[in-house]
């Protein structure tokens, strides 16, 4: 039995995207669009202009399509776990593309990207080699709340 399973990390997040629609919302939504397009697509249709019943239904496909994207875009995430000895961040991609990397933390250094309204805008890991960015999906409120408490656990991690 090795001991990492045995031990619990010093620190553990999961991040991922907000999405405020779900599934059955998504239905929801693309079935109104497609019913209030249907309504002046009668109209255009019983005057002749039929041609027009095309376009709006061209609309309704582009709407489901933009929105299909983003509900796939948002099953990405990533998971940041440090242990005493290392630092793990595991990224899933929202089609399950997985990449795993293994850093020191003594060598790790948080980089917090701010704006001129001292917002956060980018969170980067910088080691020796590379900078790898991290919670890219993240609005400015959660990207500035995970590094206060991430950069925590790292000083202690190193302390």
């Amino acid at each position: 039995m090795s001991t990492r399973t045995q031990a619990r990390p010093l620190f553990a997040a999961t991040l991922t995207p907000h999405r405020s629609l779900s599934r059955r919302g998504f239905r929801v939504v693309v079935a109104l669009i497609a019913v209030l397009a249907g309504i002046p697509g009668m109209v255009f249709f019983s005057l002749g202009a039929w041609p027009i019943v095309g376009f709006l239904g061209l609309d309704v496909l582009l709407i489901w399509w933009a929105l299909g994207t983003s509900m796939t875009s948002g099953k990405r995430y990533e998971e940041v776990t440090l242990w005493p000895d290392q630092l793990e961040l595991r990224q899933v991609s929202a089609r399950g593309g997985e990449q795993v990397l293994r850093l020191n933390p003594f060598v790790v250094k948080l980089v917090i990207d701010r704006d001129f309204n001292e917002r956060t805008t980018a969170l980067r890991l910088r080691t020796r080699e590379r900078d790898i960015e991290i919670g890219a999906f993240l609005n400015p409120d959660d990207k500035a709340s995970f590094a206060k408490v991430f950069g925590t656990a790292l000083r202690k991690a190193r302390g």
